[in-house]
This record gives C-alpha cells, sequence and structure tokens, in this order.
C-alpha cells in the first residue's frame, strides 16, 4: 500500500490556480518581510520561529483533513530529501536577499523550471526536445544578462558568489519539485508541508547550537554569511508582529502550494508562479525603493518567456 491519500492531479484546475495565487501573494509578503529583518536577526533564527509557527498551523490542518495517521509515509528518505532540498533552496534564496535587490533574486530564481526541464531527463527519463531545451538557453541568457559577470564584481550591490546565491536555490526548488513528481500526489497537502517544516526546525535548531552565539560571524566579511551566522537576538517589540506574520504566512505557503499541486496540473498551475515576479517588483519598489535596471528587466522578460514556453510545451505534451 502507498501513503494514506492519493489525489488525481488536474481535477480542480480553477482552485488549484487560485491557491497558487495565494501562495505566491503570502510569499512576497514573506521575502519582503525577511528582507527588510535581515540587517538585525540570523536567518536560521528566522527561519526557526517561522517553521514553530508554520508547523503548529499545518498539525491543525492536518488534523482537519482526517487525523495523524497521515503522515505515515512509506518512503520517508524521499520525503527527507525532498524536505532538505527546499530547506537548501530557501536558506539560499534568503541569503541573497540581505544583499541583492527583490525583484533580481526573484528573477533569477525563476530559473527553476528550466532547472526541473533538464533534471527530468536523468532522474524520470523524460523527453526534452530542441524546442524546449532551446527555452532552457534563452532563459540562461537571460540570467547571464541580469547578472552581467564580465562587470566589476565589486561595482554593484551583489557581486562575485552572491549571484550563484539564487540559483543555487533554484536548483535545490527543481530538485524538490522532480522528486514531488517521483513520489507521487498521493501525501496529503498537510502532512507535506509538516515534512518540510520539520526540515526546517530541525536545521534552525542545529544552527543554534553550532552558530546560535555568532561566534563564526566574527570571522566573515560578506553581508550573506553574516545573515547566516549572526548571533541569536531576542526579537524587538516592535518586530515580533513581523516574526509571527511571516510564521503564519509559511504555514499558509506551505500548504497553498502543496495542495495547488495536489489537485490541478502541474502544467496548468506552474506557470502562475510567474505572479511572484510583479509582486517582487511592486514591494522592492515600494518598500526598499529598488528600480530594476535596463538589463534586469530584459533578463526578466527572456526568463519568465523561456519557463513558460517550456510550460506550455509540457502541457502540449500532455494532451497528445
Amino acid at each position: 500500500m502507498a501513503e494514506s491519500v492519493e489525489i488525481k492531479s488536474g481535477n480542480d484546475g480553477k482552485a488549484a490556480i487560485g491557491l497558487i495565487l495565494m501562495a505566491m501573494f503570502f510569499i512576497s509578503i514573506n521575502d519582503m518581510m525577511i528582507k527588510a529583518l535581515s540587517d538585525g536577526y540570523p536567518l536560521h533564527q528566522m527561519v526557526f520561529i517561522r517553521s514553530a509557527i508554520g508547523i503548529c498551523i499545518a498539525l491543525m490542518i492536518l488534523r482537519m483533513e482526517g487525523g495523524f495517521h497521515l503522515l505515515k509515509t512509506t518512503q520517508p528518505g524521499l520525503h527527507l530529501i525532498r524536505a532538505l532540498l527546499i530547506v537548501f533552496a530557501n536558506m539560499t534564496f534568503f541569503a541573497a536577499l540581505a544583499v541583492m535587490p527583490l525583484a533580481t533574486a526573484t528573477a533569477i530564481f525563476f530559473v527553476a523550471p528550466l532547472f526541473i526541464t533538464l533534471l527530468s531527463i536523468p532522474i524520470l527519463g523524460e523527453k526534452v526536445g530542441p524546442r524546449r531545451l532551446g527555452a532552457v538557453i534563452v532563459g540562461f541568457l537571460g540570467v547571464v544578462v541580469m547578472t552581467q559577470p564580465w562587470s566589476d564584481a565589486d561595482a554593484g550591490a551583489a557581486g562575485g558568489w552572491t549571484l550563484a546565491l539564487p540559483i543555487l536555490a533554484a536548483l535545490g526548488y527543481a530538485g524538490m519539485n522532480v522528486l514531488t513528481r517521483k513520489l507521487g500526489v498521493k501525501s496529503s497537502a498537510a502532512a507535506m508541508a509538516i515534512y518540510i517544516q520539520g526540515a526546517f526546525l530541525c536545521v534552525g535548531g542545529i544552527f543554534f547550537l553550532v552558530a546560535g552565539d555568532g561566534r563564526f560571524a566574527e570571522r566573515v566579511e560578506h553581508d550573506s554569511l553574516i545573515f547566516l551566522l549572526r548571533a541569536w537576538t531576542w526579537p524587538a517589540t516592535e518586530d515580533v508582529w513581523m516574526f509571527v506574520l511571516i510564521g503564519v504566512l509559511g504555514g499558509g505557503i506551505g500548504y497553498a502550494i502543496s495542495q495547488a499541486y495536489r489537485t490541478g496540473a502541474p502544467a496548468t498551475v506552474a506557470p502562475f508562479e510567474y505572479a511572484a515576479l510583479p509582486m517582487a517588483i511592486f514591494w522592492g519598489w515600494v518598500v526598499f525603493g529598488e528600480v530594476p535596471s535596463a538589463a534586469v528587466w530584459v533578463g526578466i522578460v527572456l526568463i519568465a518567456s523561456a519557463g513558460l514556453y517550456v510550460f506550455w510545451r509540457e502541457r502540449q505534451a500532455s494532451e497528445t
């Protein structure tokens, strides 16, 4: 017997689209708040508090979905790898937010669908034609245009290896999605969210035990590493509501994404993730005064066009 719950994907497209749009809205606010708090608190502290609140919400939803027996799985190893991949993706992306404009980091992260296309070849044995491979090349060209690796790495706010952080985040997120396809849509959305929140809690707790006093932060100068290794600090009174909201949003994001992909066909749902791009541009402009440069706009168009084309080709292939 597989897992306790099995829902066929693609049976409720409108609800799935609504869920993914809600998730993208939550993500845009979550990312904006983490960036706003990044100069005063360590990343692992935010992740730990966010997940502690998020797992409580997921447990309540799980109870409503049918009970704790839904947590049982016959593939714990794959679920663990899937959870660790999304932890890696989040940590690297949030580290990028400390030093990069919100819109730039978000746009680069959206090479994830292109990574999914490439990873599906060796892991899932899928056949990818020359058109989709061409779209992958166009998408990565967009990253090159945005990051301009030929320019002086110290000239911009995001230089050197920092540019790799959202790309690594996209790779981790793509690996998680490919594993989700391999596992099949057979687990409760709340259960999948709990696996992920549990992994975040463990990783945040380990960081606290190893680096919670900030001793490693004294040896580094890069803002991303300082954000990752800074000492834990009790949140200021005026910041407590932001920590609580980040936790509530985290719980909602995990559930909404899992439920969207359980009840809607991936080729239908995934393109709506690109709604996060204009949201990131909006929050970056309103909150941080960030206005994308011409190169960033060109890169956004190339990456988004390539990703949407890949989804369109996948949808065509699934209908034939």
